[in-house]
């Protein structure tokens, strides 16, 4: 007993020293909302610098949180566990929008009462957490409830220590007085800001359309020709563009609160969502380009126009609504498109960003040229280029449909709109783009002309050369520059290139000839095992270091490394001929074979039920880290070459370790 005491005291104090991370602890209490109803909340206090991801994420992206509950007669759920408000991004690994908390996350799952007595409910939690350098494996956590009998809200809880962790062995189960957590409202800075510029130049593109620039000399005319003085003028051209903001973040306050929050962060992955934002921006878009005019009813404008004539401030307000109105079938696709975009991002502020990065462009003009009027011999006349502004954004929205038809169809999986088809309707769109810059085809609206201007003739040439970098990526190439939009390389007709198989050639005959338990992965071509001893055997067997890769099918940074680390030059002819690679996937759900159950060496009494389990504890035990992607290089007597490296960004820290791990063995 006294060894084992020295053993338990020796294993918790190495665990400071190791790479054991315990990002999250959980707490579970009851809340009672009726006789008969109880909600239980479910608490996650996370680490800073780290993220749990949803219970709704898109498929083939990270392991969503899931909760299970002991079945009993003395209760039923009611409904689904609902989460509070979180944040959402797009990741261009995963190349989708992807939910996650931070800080702290409150899930509640509500249920009714079957039995007047006092009661104890179990559950499980199923989760996943990452942060900006590495990702755990998922984790399954015990949850315990207790229905007292007593009235009114039950605040005991009880902190909940994670599965399969070593942390769990230093921990104790306390008690803790908890109280009930509000759901934080959290929001994306960063994406936040990336929503106002875009807008915000979509605004200055919107100046430069047939409804809208022609009225820029027109209105500030008015304002410095009525007003008694320059300053007058000048407060009243304001005025006029304080309305015109006003007027469109309302409009963005408008989605916000029609939709809600959580409608808001559904729309990334729903399925129907996407397809109805597909439709749109097709509209949108055939009606740039001149097939017809999305114009509000005529009835609209006559009635602004006549509260323009009152003067004052309300006759300014009524003028800039009228601009609003009469410019609809130029502003509607992009201020339509905007919401679209905004709202898809999940959050419930996003919209009213747009609207006011959109707006203040619109409405900035109109100030500085009534403030200096001596600019406005400087402002091009107006001419065919309008038309032209308006058909190339009419091919930017049609390019941008096609995102959303792609969404759909990743969550479906119906392998419709794979990266081939993806690329090559881009190319077709961006192709026809170019050919219209260049003035070999007109469309409705367009004025005849003998000539191109420089400007769209430089267009032109943009368009052509981005048509020509996509053609490669038909064959495999990793088109790095537009790596969020389409489909990922895997969600492919040829996922190792057109005409090649796993081997690397354009036929299947040299199959047979990988080694027991080997592949090639895509699309580099390198050889790997996703078993531990089949990979050290075939090391020993040729001679050559290994190189172990604790990874994860829903690891975002395992996915970096191999997309932009392991391709380069000076990677991957190590990899591919230097070492011997065996890649243990931590997520992997596979159920262990019949008979090969082995029991956890960190929780004694339960048992490990998939491979990716049996790794994930391989990893922690063996190295002392839970993270991922993490790399060891060993000898084959499998003992350390060189000390092992997580996410390592930096081509050439990655290069010197490899090239150390790799002298030390020689």
């Amino acid at each position: 007993m006294k060894k084992y005491i020295v053993f338990l005291f020796l294993f918790v104090v190495s665990i400071g020293f190791s790479q054991i991370h315990d990002p999250v602890k959980w707490n579970t209490a009851v809340e009672k909302i009726s006789e008969t109803e109880y909600d239980l909340i479910i608490t996650a206090s996370i680490e800073k610098n780290w993220h749990l991801y949803s219970q709704n994420v898109p498929q083939d992206g990270p392991i969503p949180t899931s909760f299970s509950f002991e079945k009993t007669a003395n209760f039923e759920l009611t409904g689904t566990t609902s989460e509070e408000v979180g944040k959402t991004v797009h990741d261009p690994v995963f190349d989708m929008k992807i939910k996650y908390f931070e800080n702290k996350a409150t899930f509640k799952q509500r249920i009714k009462l079957l039995s007047k007595d006092a009661f104890k409910i179990n559950g499980t939690v199923e989760f996943m957490v990452c942060d900006d350098a590495s990702c755990l494996p998922p984790t399954d956590v015990d949850l315990n409830f207790a229905i007292p009998v007593s009235n009114g809200i039950n605040f005991t809880a009880n902190p909940v220590e994670e599965n399969d962790t070593i942390a769990e062995v230093a921990e104790t189960v306390e008690q803790v007085k908890v109280a009930e957590t509000k759901p934080i409202k959290k929001s994306s800075d960063k994406s936040l800001l990336t929503i106002f510029i875009i807008a915000f130049f979509s605004g200055f593109a919107a100046l430069l359309t047939p409804c809208v620039f022609p009225m820029i000399p027109m209105t500030v005319s008015f304002f410095t020709k009525q007003s008694k003085s320059r300053a007058m003028g000048i407060r009243n051209a304001i005025i006029y563009g304080i309305s015109i903001v006003i007027i469109y973040v309302v409009l963005g306050l408008l989605v916000s609160f029609i939709f809600g929050a959580d409608a808001l962060n559904a729309l990334s992955t729903n399925v129907w969502f996407n397809i109805i934002f597909f439709l749109l921006l097709v509209i949108f878009a055939i009606s740039f380009l001149g097939a017809f005019e999305i114009v509000l009813p005529s009835s609209w404008g006559t009635k602004v126009d006549a509260q323009a004539d009152r003067g004052g401030i309300i006759g300014i307000f009524f003028m800039a609504l009228a601009l609003a109105i009469v410019s609809f079938s130029c502003t509607g696709p992009i201020v339509g498109t905007l919401l679209v975009e905004a709202a898809a991002g999940g959050n419930q502020i996003g919209p009213i960003v747009g609207m006011l990065g959109f707006s203040l462009a619109l409405a900035i003009p109109f100030a500085l040229f009534a403030a200096f009027p001596g600019w406005l011999n400087s402002l091009p006349k107006s001419g065919g280029w309008l038309n032209t502004v308006k058909v190339v954004l009419g091919f930017l929205e049609l390019a941008l449909a096609f995102k959303f038809l792609s969404n759909a169809d990743l969550v479906l999986q119906l392998h419709w709109l794979e990266r081939e088809v993806f690329l090559a309707i881009w190319i077709a769109i961006f192709g026809v783009l170019a050919l219209y810059l260049f003035g070999k085809i007109q469309l409705p609206h367009d004025s005849p002309s003998s000539h191109i201007s420089v400007g769209r003739l430089g267009l032109g040439l943009l368009s052509l050369t981005f048509t020509i970098y996509m053609i490669p990526g038909l064959w495999g190439a990793p088109l790095n520059l537009i790596s969020a939009f389409p489909p990922a390389q895997h969600y492919a007709e040829s996922p190792y290139g057109v005409g090649f198989t796993k081997t690397g050639s354009a036929s299947a005959e040299n199959i047979s000839e990988l080694p027991e338990g080997a592949h090639i992965m895509p699309p580099h071509n390198i050889m790997a095992f996703n078993d531990y001893d089949l990979g050290v055997a075939y090391a020993k067997k040729v001679n050559k270091p290994i190189m172990l890769d604790f990874t994860g099918h829903a690891c975002v940074n395992c996915r970096k490394m191999e997309q932009n680390v392991w391709v380069k030059d000076e990677i991957l002819p190590i990899l591919k001929n230097e070492v011997v690679l065996i890649s243990l996937y931590v997520d992997d759900k596979r159920p262990l074979p019949a008979g090969e159950e082995i029991e956890s060496k960190l929780r004694p009494g339960k048992k490990l039920k998939y491979i990716g389990q049996k790794w994930s504890e391989f990893q922690t035990i063996k190295y002392g880290a839970n993270a991922q992607p993490f790399y060891v290089l060993l000898n084959t007597n499998e003992e350390k070459l060189n000390e092992p490296v997580a996410y390592t960004p930096d081509v050439t820290e990655y290069q010197n370790w490899l090239k150390t791990g790799i002298s030390n063995f020689k």
